[in-house]
């Protein structure tokens, strides 16, 4: 019998585009990534594997505890759903990991704080369904995110809490509407070093607006990328011829809130006076951001929608790629309309897994 396989560092060769279910498809694109170029830096990490997540519920006598409490949950009845959902969440994140699953984890941890060089790591925790048809642009956001969690009894909590939101609501009634086994349905989480931010956005490697593929749209905002996904701020855009590097168009934004990190996870927090009218990015860094579309593109082979991110500490500035995705919105929008009216970023955003 194959050993599971608990936990997989992205930089793994195992985890990869081939690995959606072990590890869910956001984290098999963040393994992918590490393959896309030695320009392409992705801030390092690794996935509590759907084995980890099997073994948890086996052990804990979850599975059989799930199936039960669900089969007989009328979803025409929200009370009832929404209690099941309740029950279900609480013993899932109420639950011990048995001893070899946590001590899998807490390795997989001090490895992560080893190649971090920090004993105060701050890290995202979050959820990588393997279902990727599965949270569709309706579902978008029912499985958890953490941000900024900063030790290891914090991560196994969160990591729970992950899992757990696999059973929200709407997703327990999406699953049962459409004929999927809640047992089948399976979930990784992702342990990811933060960025300490400076800027952060998402491009495009095409037009959004029109499936222009020579040009790259660019969205930014001061601090972490929340604001911007959450639509609380118009970002500022750069639209950038990809031959010339030329930006054929920008709108710089009046930008009076930012995502910042705190003790608790992140917080919005006013722009200072002085930075709200200002570009969130130099000209010298939409270059390098092109740049990093263009090659994450042709990794790819295929039109992408990329989340990044810049820490600039002195002199020096490091950009991160956080997450890239094949771009649905121009497709969306083809078939949404034939107006060809650019969705808002929070709109594409919501689109992601």
């Amino acid at each position: 019998m194959t050993e599971p396989t608990c936990t997989l560092h992205f930089a793994s060769p195992d985890c990869t585009k081939e690995s959606v279910d072990l590890v869910g498809g956001k984290n098999a694109s963040l393994g992918e990534l590490m393959e896309a170029g030695e320009e392409v830096e992705v801030p390092p990490g690794f996935a509590v594997t759907t084995d980890f997540y099997e073994a948890f519920l086996e052990t804990q006598s979850l599975t059989e505890y799930i199936r039960e409490r669900l089969s007989t949950v009328d979803t025409d009845d929200d009370s009832a759903v929404a209690a099941a959902s309740e029950d279900v969440r609480e013993h899932i994140e109420t639950a011990e990991f048995p001893e070899f699953l946590s001590a899998e984890l807490r390795s997989a941890w001090e490895r992560l704080q080893s190649e971090t060089e920090t004993a105060d790591l701050q890290v995202a925790v979050r959820s990588s369904a393997t279902a990727e048809d599965l949270p569709d642009a309706s579902f978008a956001g029912q499985q958890d995110t953490y941000l900024n969690v900063s030790d290891f009894e914090s991560v196994k909590q969160r990591t729970k809490e992950c899992m757990a939101s696999l059973f929200t609501a709407r997703a327990i009634t999406y699953r049962e509407e459409h004929g999927f086994d809640h047992d089948e349905v399976l979930i990784s989480v992702g342990i990811q070093k933060m960025v300490d931010a400076r800027t952060s956005g998402v491009m495009f490697t095409l037009n959004p607006s029109n499936g222009d593929q020579s040009k790259v749209r660019i969205e930014s905002n001061w601090g972490l990328g929340e604001a911007v996904v959450s639509g609380e701020v118009t970002p500022d855009s750069f639209l950038v011829d990809k031959p010339v590097y030329k930006i054929v168009d920008r709108n710089v934004g009046k930008k009076d809130i930012m995502t910042v990190p705190t003790d608790a996870g992140t917080e919005e927090v006013s722009v200072d006076d002085d930075k709200r009218d200002v570009p969130s990015l130099t000209a010298d860094e939409i270059i390098k951001l092109t740049d990093l579309a263009k090659a994450i593109e042709g990794h790819y082979d295929q039109p992408q929608d990329i989340e990044w991110a810049i820490e600039a500490e002195g002199d020096e500035t490091r950009f991160y790629i956080l997450q890239s995705r094949p771009e649905t919105s121009w497709n969306d929008q083809e078939r949404r309309t034939e107006t060809n009216t650019e969705a808002s970023a929070a709109d594409r955003i919501l689109d992601r897994l």
